[in-house]
């Protein structure tokens, strides 16, 4: 992808963003879909050797494509709104690859993260995706803003800190419209979502698959549940 083509907008964006990250895109390709993901090529000076499933406190979660992302991403396009102007929103987004994979099937998008750099990431990836319309705002699950209710709500990789359960869930019930859907995917070696399902059953009906995939020469499951209020 040409970053002169990018609306001037998002061209500066990306040329602040390269004062403090090296970047580059990287499109992901699903289902005869592209989205051009702008990524961080040099990750290690940023991950410092940290265990995403160790170190939870302060793994910078954001900044990586997640397996569990991908899946994800490849479900939304698998699932098109039922109808026209149907809303979806990704908490916790990072490089939003779900999101924009469900913006790209016809889903009025919204991504949040807790960071404004964060969303820069977004805002260039969905341009350069030829995407209009995706909106990014901050969340913060502590103090969420005033927000219209969604029919969708999707999240990878977004319950490493046990902590936070108690917040996502009063999202849920806030930004969940009547007969909506939550979709989350999660590496099988997350060890706190059984504990966060288990708080969240008593309130949703939760459908479970798991998907197998190959990534960095490693064998890996991807769990993906379903979430539905109980009637």
């Amino acid at each position: 992808m040409d970053p002169a083509q990018l609306p001037e907008k998002q061209y500066a964006r990306l040329r602040e963003i390269r004062k403090n990250y090296k970047v580059d895109f990287e499109p992901l390709r699903l289902r005869g879909k592209e989205i051009q993901l702008l990524q961080v090529t040099d990750l290690e000076p940023l991950l410092a050797g940290k265990d995403p499933f160790a170190d939870v406190e302060d793994f910078p979660f954001w900044v990586k494509l997640w397996e569990a992302a991908m899946v994800l991403a490849d479900l939304m396009l698998t699932t098109p709104p039922r109808h026209e102007g149907q809303t979806l929103l990704e908490l916790g987004a990072g490089l939003g690859a779900p999101g924009l994979a469900a913006a790209l099937a016809g889903y009025r998008v919204t991504l949040t993260d807790y960071e404004p750099h964060i969303l820069d990431f977004q805002r260039v990836s969905a341009a350069a995706t030829g995407l209009k319309g995706v909106e990014c705002r901050m969340l913060d699950w502590l103090k969420p803003p005033t927000l219209p209710r969604f029919n969708t709500i999707i999240g990878a990789e977004i319950l490493f800190r046990e902590e936070f359960f108690a917040p996502l869930l009063n999202i849920f019930r806030s930004l969940l419209a009547d007969q909506g859907v939550i979709y989350l995917a999660h590496d099988a070696r997350r060890k706190s979502l059984p504990k966060f399902l288990h708080l969240a059953e008593k309130e949703y009906e939760i459908a479970t698959s798991a998907r197998k995939m190959r990534s960095d020469d490693k064998d890996l499951t991807i769990i993906v549940n379903r979430l539905t209020r109980r009637s």
